[in-house]
């Protein structure tokens, strides 16, 4: 409708004025159940139409198909629940499904035990945060027993023509010395104070071998203990007073035998028989019986499985033996590579996951105290592991048989160390990445003059562990039955 015929409808044409507007009629109600088609209102509305459908339509409709949204309630189930079966789920899926759950929570617990959320901190070393996984190998369980190490004083003397800046073992240690570890083993008597066993244990890493020396207990250290004895096995107690105790003990091997010591291991007699009988026990060859006490023998026999009881009757036997002190240290060296094989044994057989789960055990239970964390211990254990019977050699401190007289009359029976015999020994299997060392660099005391030896029997006694396969007891005593 264009605006003049919007003129002719409301106004008049001949006197121009606006026709009246006839009223609206009366709305009238409507049946809530009846649908119209609403009136156009407007000029610019669109018109709302609601097609109504019958209501046989709506209910057949209806029960074809009851759609409920997403936050609609309803009994009456979807119309693809009733027409579609479902699917059967096979152990296939379900093991794809386990397996899924299995490794996401493998990854969020790895995830978990990388995050750098633990403070590390050591004695030396600035803090540094690190993961809970690192934290673990780091740990010392077992350090509080004898404290940490001090950096060593004495000068070092690494061959630089060996050890260059391109050098390296392939093995990530805490060490003083590239190429090599050196652990320093001390076994105690029962009232924990004389160290009656003390190995020396150099591990040669970058040339695949391992190095022991046997230090007699009897061996005179003068400058290094208070003892009247001057017995090295009493420097532990008796020692430099301004330091711990195991110091005072890697003090004296430091500045006598020109080895730097990175770490110690301690334990007690008692903790040897733990030891042995968690690993099962140690096969050996028993020669003849061995009487350690009246009611505490242990048979001849070949082999003999040692328990924890006989294995620290056989390690301190030493009353039979025509050496004594010196027979017992000999016999020493049967055991030691006895428990060797038996290391080996137990990868072979078990896995390294046994011998790890031992270590764990150890340390659980503080049958050894050391200053190695659970990964320097783990690395070591797995280096011997793969190790040969010749590449193991054990060796003896050189000396013999004296008195040394505190007065006239009082003496005590020490082992007095051949000088230059021990330092030309030192100088071909525990120096391999430092220079030689000299006569003078060293503070062993001799109190038999080089002259006047009465033998050199134990100048020379080096053995590997292949030509130990074989060896017999030490010789006994005439009066032995």
């Amino acid at each position: 409708m264009n605006r003049e015929e919007l003129n002719k409808e409301f106004y008049d044409n001949k006197t121009g004025a606006r026709k009246p507007v006839k009223p609206l009629r009366k709305l009238s109600r409507i049946d809530q159940k009846t649908k119209i088609i609403p009136e156009y209102q407007g000029l610019h509305e669109s018109p709302s139409i609601d097609i109504s459908i019958g209501d046989e339509d709506k209910n057949r409709r209806h029960e074809q198909q009851t759609y409920y949204g997403k936050h609609e309630k309803g009994s009456e189930k979807h119309l693809y629940n009733q027409d579609i079966p479902k699917k059967k789920s096979s152990k296939k899926d379900v093991l794809v499904k386990i397996t899924s759950v299995v490794l996401s929570i493998a990854a969020i617990i790895t995830l978990c035990l990388n995050m750098p959320i633990l403070w590390y901190k050591k004695s030396g070393q600035p803090d540094e945060r690190v993961s809970i996984l690192t934290y673990f190998k780091r740990w010392q369980p077992t350090i509080e027993i004898e404290g940490e190490l001090d950096q060593p004083t004495i000068e070092l003397k690494v061959d630089t023509e060996i050890v260059n800046e391109d050098f390296t073992d392939g093995l990530d240690l805490p060490q003083l010395i590239e190429g090599q570890y050196t652990v320093l083993f001390l076994g105690f008597d029962e009232e924990l104070e004389n160290t009656d066993v003390i190995w020396i244990c150099q591990f040669d890493i970058a040339g695949g071998k391992l190095h022991i020396l046997q230090v007699p207990r009897d061996c005179s250290m003068i400058y290094y203990t208070s003892n009247p004895t001057t017995k090295i096995n009493s420097v532990y107690a008796c020692g430099d007073p301004e330091v711990s105790k195991i110091q005072r003990v890697v003090n004296c091997v430091q500045d006598c035998f020109g080895i730097q010591i990175d770490a110690y291991i301690t334990t007690a007699c008692f903790d040897i028989r733990n030891i042995v009988d968690l690993v099962g026990g140690i096969p050996m060859t028993i020669d003849n019986e061995i009487m350690y006490e009246a009611d505490k023998i242990i048979p001849a026999g070949d082999p003999v499985i040692l328990n924890g009881d006989q294995a620290e009757w056989f390690v301190r036997f030493r009353h039979d033996w025509l050496q004594g002190d010196i027979g017992r240290v000999q016999n020493q060296r049967r055991f030691m590579r006895a428990a060797m094989q038996k290391i080996l044994s137990i990868v072979k057989d078990e896995g390294r996951p046994k011998l790890y789960n031992y270590l764990y055990t150890i340390y659980k239970n503080k049958w050894i105290a050391t200053n190695m964390s659970i990964e320097d211990l783990s690395k070591l254990a797995d280096f011997g592991s793969v190790l040969d019977m010749d590449s193991v050699m054990v060796n003896m401190v050189p000396g013999e048989d004296a008195d040394y007289y505190i007065n006239s009359e009082d003496f005590y029976s020490i082992y007095s160390i051949h000088k230059r015999a021990t330092i030309d020994m030192l100088n071909e299997y525990f120096r391999p990445y430092q220079t030689p060392m000299l006569y003078t660099e060293s503070n062993i005391v001799e109190f038999v003059d080089e002259w006047n030896y009465s033998y050199d029997d134990y100048d020379d006694t080096g053995a590997t562990f292949t030509e130990l396969e074989n060896a017999t007891e030490p010789p006994r005593s005439t009066n032995y039955n």
